[in-house]
């Protein structure tokens, strides 16, 4: 992870940033996938969470080897969105920037199906099944997150991501096609 890429969206009266950025992350989620990369990192620099200001922000960047970034620079995934983003070349991590973790999060939202395999698991009726779960789905989601639409199973569903902390060392590991580990860091700065 000793390179990046910028991509900024351009401001746009026609499209709500999150709309951009969703159908941005969306193409790349199929470029990773097509490439089989688990070597390529996400970050959003200007991410906010909270429940009234939770957003990915307008700027994504991409963590990975000098020669992978080139491989997706020069590829065709942004066709379609060159017109709402400015990317930048392959630029090396600045010295001395920190580490951090940008994974997947995912929250029990309640879903009838969800709330009667729990009951068949824990040996309770589905109505006492629905009443715990509806207690998890009320709890307010703070985490930014996008729309995506999955490339393995074709659903389309909420993706959310956590930011970790900031810290001075690296964590190695592998990406999933959306770039985001549940353990592997990306540098931040």
């Amino acid at each position: 992870m000793d390179h990046y890429i910028d991509i900024r969206l351009r401001p746009d009266p026609d499209f709500a940033p999150a709309m951009l950025m969703g159908a941005l992350y969306n193409k790349l989620h199929r470029a990773l996938f097509d490439l089989q990369a688990a070597d390529v990192g996400v970050s959003f620099p200007g991410h906010k969470h909270g429940v009234r200001a939770r957003t990915l922000g307008d700027h994504l960047r991409l963590h990975g080897t000098q020669a992978r970034l080139q491989q997706l620079r020069s590829a065709e995934w942004l066709t379609g969105m060159r017109d709402h983003t400015q990317v930048s070349e392959v630029l090396a991590v600045p010295a001395g920037a920190q580490h951090i973790n940008v994974a997947r999060k995912q929250f029990n939202t309640g879903s009838p199906s969800r709330a009667k395999r729990y009951a068949k698991r824990h040996d309770i009726s589905e109505e006492e099944a629905q009443q715990i779960y509806a207690k998890l789905a009320e709890r307010r989601i703070e985490l930014p997150f996008v729309q995506i639409n999955s490339r393995s199973t074709q659903q389309r569903f909420s993706l959310f991501i956590e930011h970790g902390k900031p810290a001075a060392s690296t964590t190695e590991g592998t990406f999933s096609h959306y770039g985001l580990s549940p353990n592997a860091t990306v540098p931040w700065f």
